[in-house]
Order: structure tokens, then C-alpha cells, then sequence
């Protein structure tokens, strides 16, 4: 991510994840996007996560972490799976679409975090700022950034997300696991 989005972009993502959600709530076909109308930004590869909040509370989020495709499609595609696929959630009704906020995070490329044992790990996270991904094998996990505001204390989210990827709460502590971190530019409705 080599500069900050302007606020003009940024209202474009949030309308284009809007419509993309209502859209596919309805039942309706995605209409083409113009890429004359989009800016270089938006164009470029880029990797984003949806979050759809419902008075405050979680109701759906679903991103992706490597750009693999045009921001403002990857955008366009993350709010479709977070309203609609989100396993966690029924998919959102048509009476709920007024009631839902989106919130959208443009993501940095992961990098590897190198660290050699669980207290370097742990003075290495920087809480509110990176966003971390756990592997282990084929297992995976994510929390973005603005996770620390619910779970403060680093080895609490660590255990966290080691939960999330289905593994013991602990195995952070018991085994040398992949650590990636990134950062995010978060916007919201």
C-alpha cells in the first residue's frame, strides 16, 4: 500500500460494498463495474476485509489477505461473502440492510514476523497496529487490528487465535508457529 486512499476513494469502496450487499441480499445480478469511473487506486491489486456490524455488534466479516485482483472488486466481493457467507451468521435479511454497517480494511501485504521464542513474539506484536495471521500447516487464522480493542493483552490474542483456527488456546506457547503481520487503513460508513 504505497499511499493512503483519498476520501473520495474511500466513499466509492463504501457505495460499491454497499450496493454489492444489498444486491445480493435482493437476490439481484452485480451490474459491471465501469473501470473508466475508477481511479488507478481502486484498479489496482489489492486485498480488503468487510465488516458488517448490526447495532454495534458483529454480523458478518469475511476478507481476503493477498491481493489477487482490483481493490474495488475484492471490496465488492468481500461484502457479498460477509452478508451472505459468513458461516458464523445466517445470511442478512432485506429488512436488516438499514440496520447494517459496513466497515471496510485495506490490508498491507503480510510479512513473515521473525521471532525466537513466545516472550520475543510477544514483545514483538505491536497491539492496534498489526494485524496478525497465525499458520500452522494448513490451518489458518486472522484477527485484523482493531481485534486488540476487544482482546488488550497480547498473549490473550494470541490464545484467541489459535482458537479461531480450531487449535488448542495454548499451542502458540507449545509449538513454533508461522507468525505473518500486517497493517490496515480502516474506513467506515
Amino acid at each position: 500500500m504505497n499511499q493512503s486512499l483519498s476520501e473520495d476513494e474511500r466513499k466509492t469502496l463504501l457505495r460499491l460494498a454497499r450496493d454489492a450487499m444489498e444486491r445480493a441480499v435482493r437476490r439481484q445480478p452485480l451490474l459491471p463495474l465501469d473501470q473508466d469511473t475508477l481511479t488507478s487506486a481502486l484498479r489496482a491489486e489489492g486485498a480488503s476485509f468487510v465488516t458488517l456490524t448490526k447495532h454495534g455488534e458483529l454480523r458478518g466479516c469475511i476478507g481476503s489477505l493477498e491481493p489477487h485482483q482490483p481493490l474495488a472488486e475484492d471490496v465488492r466481493e468481500r461484502a457479498i461473502q460477509a452478508a451472505m457467507q459468513d458461516y458464523r451468521f445466517p445470511p442478512v435479511q432485506v429488512g436488516e440492510l438499514p440496520k447494517i454497517a459496513i466497515e471496510i480494511s485495506r490490508l498491507t501485504p503480510p510479512v513473515a514476523l521473525d521471532y525466537t521464542s513466545t516472550d520475543d513474539l510477544l514483545s514483538k506484536l505491536r497491539p492496534g497496529v498489526d494485524g496478525v495471521i497465525l499458520r500452522d500447516g494448513r490451518q489458518r487464522a486472522t484477527f485484523l487490528p482493531q481485534v486488540w480493542k476487544n482482546i488488550p493483552a497480547p498473549a490473550e490474542f494470541l490464545s484467541q487465535l489459535c482458537a479461531k483456527m480450531s487449535a488448542p488456546s495454548d499451542l502458540w506457547r507449545r509449538k513454533h508457529l508461522e507468525v505473518l503481520i500486517y497493517q490496515v487503513e480502516e474506513f467506515h460508513e
